[in-house]
């Protein structure tokens, strides 16, 4: 399993949706909840955040690799955690 690495902000509304995304979907699948996924808020951590490339959040990188940046629908959520468990 590739570990998942999420940036986000407390405060955006389009994060919070893709928490509830992430949580439905664990409901859904089990083998989701396996998934390490890693949730850096760029406020709390920008020393971490300004050393990868990206503009909006949500962003997804699975094992090192940017998968998805901006508002997250449950079916792009759904794939970035297929990527985590391929």
């Amino acid at each position: 399993m590739k570990p998942v690495l999420m940036f986000m902000m407390k405060s955006c509304p389009y994060c919070r949706e893709a928490f509830t995304w992430m949580d439905e979907l664990k409901r859904e699948k089990t083998e989701y909840s396996d998934i390490d996924i890693s949730m850096i808020d760029e406020n709390i951590h920008p020393d971490i955040a300004d050393k990868y490339d990206y503009y909006f959040v949500p962003t997804y990188y699975v094992d090192g690799i940017k998968v998805h940046e901006g508002a997250a629908t449950k079916e792009i959520v759904r794939n970035v955690f297929e990527k985590a468990i391929r």
